[in-house]
């Protein structure tokens, strides 16, 4: 076990600029989150939409996501800086909060929920690469962890802002969505005048990732994590699920978003340790354990649907993500080259975005035809069948 002195030495490693890169990604998830905790109620109960079309636009949303990182990845390799492309994701993010505001129907809503995804597509990967140029090797883990947790902070702030609003302004949807373009733009400001780029970045000399000379660089421990990647992802969908899984337990609209708050309350707090502990141990080791969790979380979701099954269901939910997402993104960072590391985080998420769009879709399907057991029940069966591919043909790549 490290002494007291350990810890503090690696923590003030960790470079200025990934508190930064933290605290824009805390902003934005508050904004972000005093939306999408309430928008499958909106959608459902406000627009009359169906269950089965929430999964199809929340599973084409984030797809879309995670699509645009490849051209934006790959971009951000090409001209050698991020920077300037994290920008223009998180400005898209913030402008589009005010049309959720003014949707009438099922189209206006989708267009958003799209153009808002575009925007985090935009700013995913060439965020991950800059996090990755700014942080020393040995303390990565601990940097994406850092990240992830203050990103998470915002997750639950924003449905506990939301929660508030909703109670203060008798469950008026559209003022709270109003309310949420306030946060992101605070989060472009402080990007613009927080983060610098670093000399080998703004140095770098243009080249092309999608030349075949280039991609053969991604080795096949690079596409061992992609692969990965996939399949956690089929295991786990869209959390619009978790949402509308609580108001069946008759929890007051209102508080519904307070699902939200108490997974990322969690998620929050282990994924730094977790991320620090990813630096020293076997990283197969804790993907076993996040999926054994997921397992358990997914189980217990099916089992019943009483608020307080739901609510130990979420808190697992979450424990499962703190172990699991820095630790993947860390990996794509230690298997890629420096210069593609935007295409690597790219392509990883592209694929992770053709998993979600499908676990969506199948989530929806299951639980409109069959009912909401079946949904997490379907999760539990992709878990164990990621964790027999992690038996089988375990990565080249380990801690």
């Amino acid at each position: 076990m490290p002494n007291a002195e350990d810890v503090t030495g690696r923590i003030q490693r960790v470079p200025r600029g990934v508190w930064v890169l933290g605290f824009v990604s805390l902003l934005m998830d508050v904004s972000s989150e005093m939306i999408h905790s309430l928008l499958p109620l909106f959608m459902v109960g406000t627009l009359g939409i169906s269950v089965m079309a929430v999964g199809l636009i929340e599973g084409m949303a984030e797809a879309t996501a995670l699509i645009v990182k490849v051209f934006s990845g790959v971009l951000s390799d090409y001209l050698g800086k991020r920077k300037g492309l994290a920008v223009l994701g998180y400005s898209l993010g913030a402008l589009t909060k005010p049309v959720f505001a003014l949707a009438q129907g099922a189209g206006l809503v989708f267009a958003a929920r799209i153009a808002d995804r575009i925007g985090k597509g935009i700013r995913g990967a060439p965020r991950d690469a800059l996090l990755t140029d700014i942080t020393p090797a040995a303390v990565r883990g601990a940097a994406f962890g850092l990240r992830q947790s203050l990103d998470t902070v915002g997750a639950f702030l924003g449905p506990l802002l939301g929660v508030g609003l909703m109670l203060l302004w008798a469950n008026d949807f559209r003022a709270v969505f109003l309310v949420a373009v306030i946060p992101g733009l605070l989060a472009v400001a402080l990007l613009l005048l927080g983060i610098r780029e670093p000399e080998s970045s703004t140095a770098h000399r243009p080249v092309n990732p999608l030349r075949r000379e280039n991609l053969r660089r991604l080795q096949s421990g690079y596409w061992w994590v992609v692969v990965l990647g996939a399949l956690f992802t089929l295991a786990r969908f869209s959390e619009a699920f978790l949402v509308l899984r609580t108001e069946q337990g008759g929890v007051a609209i209102a508080l519904v978003p307070l699902v939200m708050v108490a997974m990322n309350v969690v998620y929050s707090g282990v994924a730094y340790p977790f991320g620090k502990l990813s630096d020293r141990v076997s990283h197969v080791r804790l993907l076993v354990l996040g999926l054994v969790v997921l397992i358990a979380a997914d189980l217990v979701l099916a089992k019943d649907e009483h608020w307080s099954m739901v609510l130990g269901g979420v808190l697992l939910w979450g424990l499962h993500l703190g172990i699991t997402q820095g630790l993947l993104a860390r990996m794509v960072a230690d298997a890629a080259p420096a210069e593609l590391r935007g295409t690597a985080f790219g392509f990883f998420n592209l694929v992770s975005g053709l998993a979600m769009l499908l676990a969506s879709v199948i989530a929806g399907v299951l639980w409109t035809q069959f009912g909401a057991a079946y949904t997490f029940y379907a999760g539990a069966v992709f878990c164990v069948l990621t964790l027999l591919v992690l038996r089988w043909q375990p990565p080249a790549h380990s801690a």
